[in-house]
């Protein structure tokens, strides 16, 4: 069978494959070569740069030469990479195998190719490739996407902020809120979950075999290998600094680990995903729940069907779907976050290929985000629903009521109006004959007179507007 999008096993890369174009290029197989590459170049580089008597500062020219290898590198390099593995039957050789074909006939670096992965263990160039995979996706996808929402939120909750809407504890009639107030509600949930995925640092570490710098000791024993280490992991990627060039990777370091970097930070950024993902599938839900009820309405579109046999239906699919790729997103980040910070003794293998989903995570998350913002984008606020259920729910106001009549020492308050309203259909005219009877200051019993479900909102505005 010839590959194509229909072939695809996975979804992502068959039928949603055109929704995830900005996430493949940073988290494919050629995002991970891509970056080894950027790792080996780096290390080349700053080794150059150490002082050794055995390697010189590379030229402007050499070091042009290098930046472009990672600048320009294309799917035809990631293909001449895997057919080096073919051979070499493993990965990270195959990319050293391939940066040193890219030095034939330039001497200045040819001479100097034995530096390439100088000292280093595979996961030295994996640990940092995969930090700076996780750093791009970060940054240019999934914050952007997380962003967008608590905007578009923000916005609904703003536009909504006054109207009116009942609430539903335990699926039950209760006190009023606003429509916005509910999405402030969501806002400041997301914004505090945006937080912690920004502020958790990405780790890279370049010690060696087991942690302990042993090779790169073995040829040059009085050499600071640690301080050198961590210049290259934090230093910033490729770019200018005071003038000079800089060759790092712009990762925090890492200076304690076994073969492996523990990755206890890829935990923290994952469970701090699916936290996120886990108030949107809330979110999803609830606003499902709205359009089921006429809350709101969706923008048709022209020439969509929502049922097969039943002509008149708009489904809400797209909080649908985005409630069910949330969960596969969490299926995979909760188990990336229970298995990456555990390896046997210095080193076992069940990492690798376990980090290689990480891009399914993060994609069934990114999908999640724009089935999301496609479904609020077509909402449209159905104000006459909301007002009919508000009038047929004057039970609410028994909150008010007994809340009043006990600030005057009505005794059994609550008992008088739990007779009144528990279980029963109730009419404006019911509270309104019980309040006319109430022993309490007429300025209040006018109060009461004049409150209607859809004015007792409390502060919901407010809130809603503050957001």
């Amino acid at each position: 069978m010839t590959f194509s999008p229909i072939s695809a096993l996975s979804p992502l890369d068959g039928r949603y494959a055109s929704k995830l174009d900005a996430l493949r290029p940073l988290m494919s197989e050629q995002g991970y070569m891509h970056r080894r590459v950027q790792v080996e170049v780096a290390w080349f580089t700053a080794l150059s740069d150490a002082g050794f008597a055995e390697f010189k500062p590379l030229t402007p020219g050499a070091r042009s030469y290098l930046t472009g290898l990672v600048k320009n590198f294309s799917e035809a390099d990631a293909v001449a990479i895997k057919d080096i593995e073919k051979t070499t039957n493993h990965d990270v050789k195959a990319v050293e195998y391939w940066i040193k074909s890219k030095f034939k006939d330039r001497p200045e670096i040819e001479a100097a190719s034995e530096f390439v992965h100088f000292a280093c263990t595979s996961e030295d160039i994996n640990n940092t490739s995969h930090a700076l995979q996780l750093k791009g996706a970060r940054t240019h996808v999934i914050l952007p996407a997380i962003d967008s929402l608590i905007h578009k939120l923000r916005d609904m909750a703003h536009a909504f902020a006054e109207v009116p809407m009942l609430s539903r504890t335990h699926g039950q009639t209760a006190s009023p809120t606003t429509v916005g107030k509910e999405l402030a509600n969501v806002v400041m949930r997301l914004r505090g979950c945006r937080e912690k995925i920004a502020s958790v640092r990405l780790m890279g570490k370049m010690n060696g075999a087991v942690g302990n710098f042993n090779a790169h000791l073995s040829a040059w024993p009085d050499f600071d290998w640690e301080a050198f280490a961590q210049r290259v992991i934090e230093t910033p990627e490729f770019g200018e600094v005071d003038g000079a060039t800089t060759w790092g990777l712009g990762l925090t370091f890492q200076p304690y680990s076994i073969q492996i970097e523990p990755h206890d930070y890829m935990a923290e950024l994952f469970d701090a995903l699916a936290r996120t993902n886990t108030i949107l599938i809330d979110l999803s839900r609830d606003i499902w729940g709205y359009v089921s009820l006429g809350y709101f309405k969706q923008r048709l579109k022209a020439g969509e069907i929502g049922s097969s046999t039943m002509p008149h239906k708009v489904n809400p699919i797209d909080f649908e779907n985005a409630e069910g790729n949330l969960g596969l997103a969490n299926a995979v980040l909760k188990h990336l976050s229970e298995k990456l910070p555990i390896s046997r003794w210095q080193r076992d293998l069940t990492d690798s290929t376990v980090l290689r989903n990480m891009g399914v995570g993060l994609g069934y998350s990114a999908l999640a985000y724009a089935s999301l913002m496609t479904g609020l984008n077509k909402l449209e606020l159905n104000e006459e629903a909301l007002t009919a259920d508000l009038d047929a729910a004057w039970e609410v106001l028994a909150e008010p009521i007994q809340t009043v009549m006990r600030r005057f020492g009505v005794q059994g308050a609550y008992e008088k109006l739990k007779e009144v309203t528990r279980g029963k259909t109730v009419t404006a005219a019911d509270l309104h004959g019980l309040i006319a009877e109430l022993e309490i200051p007429q300025a209040d019993k006018d109060r009461l007179l004049a409150m209607t479900p859809g004015s007792y909102v409390g502060k919901a505005a407010e809130l809603a507007r503050r957001v």
